[in-house]
């Protein structure tokens, strides 16, 4: 992909979300299961770590559904079924990535992780320009966020080794038009050397 961009922001800028690592999306036999979801997981620690020792805040959005199924809108009525109700397990982030109390948990109904959230808030508190992105699902709620942060002027920097998809397919597809035309694309290993 590329790092047009990334050369001109600062770790300074920076904010990092973790995007729905929850077991409904993660772990084997989930109701929306993403292939290669479990293979990301080191990646995403050491993004994590690599963020924690250069001071830059940790966000984790969870998304979370009534069991009365009032607030999913029309997420339903497409090709995705039932998942992260309340007070299940599958509702709950994967162990390996439990979050820290130094971390924010930003609760969400639907894939993007600003909408009606205080995400927003908590980027302006910070002070953050540039989210750098990890997490499920590529092609749902990385993708979601990632615009919303471009129509905010918030830079998206997605982690490409950091994210998995629905798909393979859709995964592959949605990095490619995430870098064409929202934002960066690029490696742990890449951003890391270039922050």
């Amino acid at each position: 992909m590329s790092i047009n961009n990334l050369h001109k922001v600062k770790v300074e800028d920076c904010a990092l979300i973790i995007v729905d690592m929850q077991n409904d999306f993660i772990v084997e036999g989930a109701p929306i299961e993403c292939p290669g979801g479990r293979d990301i997981i080191p990646n995403i620690i050491k993004l994590k770590g690599w963020a924690k020792g250069n001071n830059i805040p940790v966000f984790y959005t969870q998304e979370t559904h009534r069991y009365q199924n009032v607030d999913y809108g029309l997420e339903l009525e497409r090709n995705e079924p039932q998942h992260c109700l309340e007070g299940t397990p599958g509702v709950e982030i994967i162990d390996e990535l439990k979050p820290e109390d130094d971390d924010y948990v930003i609760v969400k109904r639907r894939y993007s992780g600003y909408y009606l959230t205080d995400l927003e808030v908590l980027m302006r508190a910070f002070k953050k320009k540039a989210l750098i992105i990890a997490g499920a699902a590529t092609n749902v709620c990385v993708y979601a966020t990632a615009l919303d942060a471009m129509q905010r002027d918030v830079q998206p920097i997605v982690v490409s080794d950091c994210v998995a998809g629905t798909s393979v397919d859709l995964h592959e597809a949605f990095l490619k038009n995430i870098d064409y035309v929202i934002g960066d694309v690029v490696t742990t290993d890449e951003l890391i050397e270039t922050l």
